[in-house]
């Protein structure tokens, strides 16, 4: 009888470990399937499209039906005065008699007007003729001077370029469809050798604009970073990106301290970075960091949809920092700088506590998921001060959203380019060309006008941090 008890029992006990490692492999495999782009880092493009991801936004609703709002600004397209052309509809007949209306004078008018682009115009050609003259004193020939950007017999005007680059460097279209598109939309037909030196002419003419942006980002109070990778020619490279609301500075280069530090920036800035998790920052001691709130929400989110009813503390967190950010919000919105004392001890306590649950209910366990919920534990609990920087200082925003935007028509144009860059030149020269475009965008500054700029006085460079007033060229 004993020995069949004891039989028994170490059955059940293999039972129970039995049970406890298909409970962490489901787990494991629920993890798995419920990661996307609102529970990972997954990019939002690998996201199945049949299935939204669950809990992307931490926006609560305001209540508003959708599309325009009463009291809102209206683009609706409106009559003008003094139309190009006017083209009369008399009746001929009446449609009550069929009597002739021919000669019955007009008794009122309704119009309808259709606004659209004229064909293109055969191409404007400019002829500079340079005349020489002989001094009739010492018989010297003497020649007029052909204005600066008037280089060749025959070229392409500074509005073909603009417009051209305009294609290809701000809107990322690839060279052969640029010049089909310039054919089509403008008249001028345009070779793809000259569309394909575009990027190249512009990087070499943004030296300066550089340098000057670099200056400027060493002298701002908080600052966004962020990278993201790109294959070349078969390998993997790096972009960089350090940016304001007004100011972008990209890079290239690997993920290494050095690489970062070779943008000429972080390591000379002195207020907040505002980052990711990865610890290549982390050398950079003469900075105060701040953790992007989103990708710790993510990581939050992941841990709980894996086990709803275990992992109760990330939901209890990821509740925590949103309810922390809409306070940040609202006091920013209030003039404040910082939250008051009695929302800082609340937002702690309950920082406290759902750090307190999640050791509770994951002490002595084995499993996986256990596992990461005390590394992304370990991580709340030793960086705290960095992941509620935005509560103490409401300068620096809760997420690294600024620098992810950036840094985003990098993955644009690597799609459009067919997946990867031929040379690693050549994305050295988009990280320039993209960092001017995206400064100027930030100043109210179209692409087409900056490109202009470039391409016939020089570089425009934003005269301070932030602007006062929306800027023009």
């Amino acid at each position: 009888m004993l020995a069949l008890l004891k039989a028994k029992d170490e059955q059940i006990a293999a039972l129970t470990r039995q049970i406890a490692g298909l409970t962490d492999q489901v787990q494991q495999l629920v993890a798995r399937l419920n990661k996307d782009s609102s529970s990972s880092s997954k990019p939002p493009s690998s996201d199945p499209p049949a299935r939204r991801p669950k809990g992307s936004s931490s926006r609560t609703g305001t209540g508003r039906k959708p599309g325009g709002q009463e009291g809102g600004s209206s683009s609706t397209l409106k009559q003008v005065d003094y139309p190009d052309q006017q083209v009369p509809l008399p009746p001929v007949e009446c449609t009550g008699c069929a009597a002739d209306l021919s000669d019955t004078p007009v008794v009122r008018v309704q119009r309808r007007q259709v606004f659209d682009a004229p064909p293109p115009p055969e191409p404007f050609v400019i002829e500079y003729q340079a005349q020489y003259k002989r001094c009739p004193g010492c018989g010297t020939e003497n020649a007029g001077a052909f204005p600066g950007h008037v280089k060749s017999r025959t070229q392409y005007g500074p509005e073909v370029t603009a417009r051209t680059a305009d294609l290809v460097l701000g809107h990322y279209v690839p060279t052969f469809r640029s010049a089909q598109l310039m054919r089509e939309l403008c008249g001028i037909t345009v070779s793809t050798g000259f569309v394909a030196s575009l990027r190249p002419r512009a990087a070499a003419l943004l030296g300066p604009f550089m340098g000057h942006v670099r200056g400027l980002l060493k002298q701002a109070p908080v600052v966004h970073a962020d990278e993201t990778w790109t294959t070349v020619s078969g390998t993997t490279e790096y972009l960089h990106v350090v940016s304001t609301g007004h100011l972008t500075a990209m890079h290239t280069g690997g993920r290494t301290k050095d690489a970062i530090d070779a943008g000429g920036v972080l390591t000379e800035i002195s207020g907040v970075l505002v980052r990711d998790g990865y610890a290549g920052y982390q050398h950079l001691t003469q900075v105060e960091h701040a953790w992007c709130g989103a990708h710790l929400l993510r990581d939050l989110r992941g841990i709980h949809q894996a086990d709803p009813a275990g992992q109760l503390w990330a939901k209890a967190m990821g509740d925590l920092l949103a309810d922390a950010h809409h306070l940040a919000v609202a006091a920013r919105g209030q003039g404040r700088t910082a939250l008051g004392e009695e929302d800082l001890a609340r937002i702690h306590r309950r920082y406290t506590g759902a750090l307190a649950r999640a050791a509770t209910d994951n002490g002595g366990k084995a499993t996986a998921l256990a596992k990461d919920v005390r590394t992304l534990a370990n991580r709340f609990a030793r960086h705290r001060e960095m992941i509620l920087r935005f509560t103490v200082d409401l300068a620096v925003p809760f997420t690294n959203n600024q620098a992810e935007r950036d840094i985003r028509p990098t993955k644009v144009q690597q799609r459009a380019s067919g997946g990867c860059w031929r040379t690693l030149q050549g994305v050295a020269e988009f990280a320039v060309v993209q960092s001017y475009l995206s400064t100027a965008h930030k100043w109210g500054i179209t692409r087409i006008d900056a490109l202009r700029q470039l391409f016939t006085t020089g570089p425009w460079l934003p005269p301070a941090l932030a602007p006062t007033t929306v800027t023009a060229l």
